[in-house]
């Protein structure tokens, strides 16, 4: 059985795309998030506003992403990844729209960083060692 930390992060943005299809077929707009941690997804999904309203009306939303629009997408996210540079922490959303029939899409990469693990990396030397230096 393949282990998720052996599938490379574009291999697992694209299994989340696969996991989304459903719900993005009936969607025409919202933001699909990932959440990394050690270069693994783990949490996924995808924040919309299902419903819109008017003058005390609610107006049903439209048609959601075609597959040929889902399959644009999905080139897009995993292009994105080659502007992710170092960091293995953090979370990626794309915000879509369809606008004249073309999906659009937005990429926000958000790196995190550990202050603890930092710190131990970075951690001052003893105090023997400091005296040594003078």
């Amino acid at each position: 059985m393949i282990r998720l930390e052996q599938l490379s992060l574009a291999r697992q943005l694209d299994l989340v795309f696969k996991e989304l299809e459903e719900e993005l077929a009936g969607l025409n707009s919202g933001t699909v998030f990932v959440q990394i941690r050690n270069n693994v997804i783990g949490k996924f999904g995808i924040r919309h506003n299902p419903l819109a309203g008017r003058n005390g009306v609610i107006i049903p939303a439209g048609c959601g992403l075609t597959p040929v629009q889902q399959s644009s997408f999905r080139s897009m996210a995993l292009e994105s990844l080659n502007h992710k540079r170092r960091w293995t922490h953090g979370e990626i959303s794309y915000e879509f729209t369809i606008q004249q029939g073309i999906v659009l899409v937005d990429a926000v990469l958000e790196s995190n960083y550990n202050m603890a693990n930092m710190m131990i990396r970075y951690s001052r030397p003893a105090v023997s060692d400091a005296a040594a230096e003078y």
